[in-house]
């Protein structure tokens, strides 16, 4: 399997970013973590990161042909951008929405995630191991 996992907005500030909310480990640890598990599990698995709407889009439209799924954490995009929704929608892959933090258990704006209309399914609240319910899912692992 090969999976695209793109990652939104201040997720490169890991560690620095509310480490209250969001852990003490950096971007690079989370990386590190989730190529480490893509070897042990036999997928393949690219990571991406912008701070950029347009970029994201670009990312996913210019290689989502390449694999098989894509996971991705859009951070603050998740919950306001109709142009990430539309490429979601417009991809022939599967796509999950991830999240470090729990979404439904923050602020209310934080409550609405307009991507995850267009994703099979959301994981979150389990810091870096959303990711890895995301990657079981896809492999409909239990």
């Amino acid at each position: 399997m090969n999976i695209l996992v793109v990652n939104g907005p201040n997720l490169n500030f890991l560690g620095r970013r509310e480490p209250e909310v969001y852990g003490k480990q950096s971007y690079h640890d989370l990386v590190n973590f989730l190529l480490a598990y893509g070897e042990m599990k036999k997928i393949d698995i690219e990571v991406y990161q912008s701070n950029s709407e347009g970029e994201i889009i670009d990312i996913i439209q210019n290689n989502y042909h390449r694999f098989d799924a894509l996971v991705i954490n859009p951070a603050a995009y998740t919950h306001y951008s109709y142009a990430i929704y539309d490429c979601i929608k417009s991809i022939p892959i599967p796509a999950v929405e991830v999240h470090l933090s729990n979404i439904n258990e923050r602020e209310d704006f934080r409550k609405i995630s307009v991507t995850g209309k267009v994703c099979v399914a959301t994981f979150l609240g389990k810091g870096f191991n959303s990711y890895i319910d995301a990657f079981k899912y896809l492999q409909k692992e239990e």
